[in-house]
């Protein structure tokens, strides 16, 4: 049997459970409510850090360590997840996932030892990586029709939870009575968000599954690569935008309000640019767009980062905005470069997997580069190669290919000797 030509959409498998429109809306309600959880323990505790370290005298090693711990754990917690799949409905995962992301926020919020607040941090963040991996296979296989829109209107939801939690911690905080209220407050909504899967947990019946190895797909790796760079790019101007314009001669305050200007520009791009990639069967433009915006906001910040001139700062911001775009896009091509739930949960762990940790690295080299030099020059000519190298990869990517077959062709190659399969779907 000839496979579909490559440029109509892939089929989505059937949805998490056959509902009534009531219970895709609660579906929906339950993707935005994880969505919004998926970087609120994080921009919390940074907002917090100064706060947190004085409180457990933490020494600055240790409190560098916990800034790197969100990308490790994304890495590290990311590859758990198919083997779940295999053997629990994905609702009743994302459940069990904001379960252990609330608690471990709560945890955190009252003890009193460094260890324990290491260890709940890593539970929570657990909970998250689980979440990052199985947003794009919901969305895939209970909007199959909508997928691109979906994708942004929960992009834009992390994104606005980013920026909530980020600007909401310390005036929590302040408002009652410490650094442990402002983390703790976000736990409640953790909890909150597994509401809408009761209902979905164990409904319908269980697929057997096998085992993609998904490390043999040359689409798979330029996936990692191209998660991990844009990750690089945002972990490491999250990190030290502030700084770059504090340095170019701008207050405190006014450095932290353009720092905020990068998710506020990017709510809407966010919201757009998945529904923009589903349109294009290869959407190699989108790429290049996105790699300029890129280049163009990091050569404006070498040459002229402001020296007090707002109107220059926001243009980089709102550039650098536009280039983040590549991660709402990122997660559009995730859910269509496979073929079924499975292959997306596949590609979507080895993706997010391996690329955050190539993202680790952004905030390390960046101040390491920084510290050397004592300027801004290196950090941004590294950022910028990243860059370039991002949107060569991203041309790969955006050739129209899925994964399975891709990995079923891999299998008739190696074994040569034997006739051909008599399924499409590639085997273990």
């Amino acid at each position: 049997m000839r496979p579909a030509p490559v440029a109509h959409p892939a089929p989505a498998g059937p949805p998490i459970a056959r509902v009534p429109v009531a219970g895709v809306g609660l579906i929906l309600a339950g993707i935005l409510l994880v969505a919004v959880n998926l970087r609120a323990a994080i921009t919390s505790l940074g907002a917090l850090l100064p706060e947190v370290s004085q409180g457990l005298h933490l020494s600055p090693t240790a409190a560098g360590f916990i800034t790197t711990l969100p990308a490790l754990c994304f890495a590290a917690f990311g590859t758990i997840t198919p083997a779940l799949t295999r053997r629990l409905p994905i609702p009743a995962i994302l459940i069990g996932a904001m379960l252990v992301l609330g608690a471990g926020q709560a945890v955190r919020a009252v003890t009193g030892s460094t260890i324990i607040f290491v260890i709940t941090s890593t539970l929570a963040l657990g909970g998250i990586a689980v979440g990052n991996v199985l947003l794009p296979a919901v969305v895939r296989q209970t909007f199959p029709e909508r997928s691109g829109l979906i994708t942004g209107v929960y992009t834009m939801t992390l994104i606005a939870g980013t920026a909530a939690a980020s600007a909401a911690s310390v005036p929590i905080a302040h408002a009652f009575g410490g650094w442990r209220a402002g983390l703790g407050a976000w736990a409640a909504l953790s909890f909150i968000a597994m509401l809408p899967w009761f209902g979905r947990s164990f409904s319908g019946t269980k697929e057997k599954q096998t085992k993609i190895r998904v490390a043999k797909s040359k689409l798979a790796w330029a996936m990692a690569v191209y998660f991990g760079l844009q990750s690089l790019s945002g972990y490491a101007t999250m990190g030290w935008l502030a700084q770059m314009f504090r340095d170019a001669g701008f207050s405190p305050s006014a450095a932290g309000l353009l720092l905020a200007g990068v998710p506020f520009f990017g709510m809407p791009i966010a919201l757009l640019m998945p529904a923009l990639a589903g349109r294009r069967a290869n959407p190699r433009g989108l790429v290049l767009v996105l790699a300029a915006a890129m280049i163009a906001s990091y050569l404006g910040l070498a040459l002229s980062p402001g020296r007090g001139a707002v109107v220059w700062a926001v243009l980089w911001v709102a550039l650098l905005a536009l280039g983040q775009g590549a991660f709402p896009f990122a997660l559009a091509m995730i859910g269509m470069r496979a073929r079924t739930p499975q292959g997306i949960v596949a590609l979507s762990t080895f993706a997010q997997s391996t690329g955050y940790v190539i993202a680790a690295l952004g905030p390390l080299v960046v101040g390491v580069l920084y510290e050397a030099t004592g300027g801004w020059t290196l950090p941004l000519g590294f950022l910028l190669a990243a860059a370039v190298i991002q949107a060569v990869v991203g041309l790969i990517i955006a050739r129209p290919r899925y994964l399975e077959d891709e990995l079923a062709k891999t299998v008739v190659v190696s074994r040569p000797s034997h006739p051909p399969a008599t399924h499409p779907h590639p085997v273990s």
